[in-house]
């Protein structure tokens, strides 16, 4: 087994962990002030998976888990639920709108083409 030593250099200062989520030493923790502090602060879980078989890697998975409230995650410029249509009824109506438009431009395209047709048609008949 490999043994980690650690040594003090003031010119590379040894990170230490946050100890702002943590409860303070003559507090309980409860989970609903874990949960509070969590949200408020947010935590980003990250990891690959690989599978390999050999040398030859079959699939690798990419897991980027952020846990914030809403506030938070706005606040750091995330909003994915506002323009995806099953989570807004808004983005869901845009999306409606967007079809929509674009069927009738579709429709005036054949109805063009339509028109253009039955006019050679009818200087064919001539």
């Amino acid at each position: 087994m490999e043994r980690i030593v650690a040594s003090h250099d003031e010119r590379h200062p040894v990170p230490r962990a946050r100890t702002d989520l943590l409860p303070a030493r003559n507090q309980p923790a409860n989970l609903a002030d874990l949960l509070e502090r969590v949200l408020d602060k947010g935590i980003v879980i990250a990891g690959d998976i690989s599978i390999s078989v050999g040398e030859v890697e079959l699939l690798t998975i990419k897991v980027r888990l952020l846990v914030a409230s809403i506030d938070k995650a706005q606040e750091i410029g995330i909003d994915w639920w506002r323009s995806d249509p099953a989570l807004s009824s808004q983005a869901r109506r845009n999306q409606l709108v967007d079809e929509n438009r674009q069927l009738k431009e579709r429709l005036d395209r054949l109805e063009g083409h339509l028109a253009a047709l039955a006019a050679r048609s009818g200087r064919d008949e001539h």
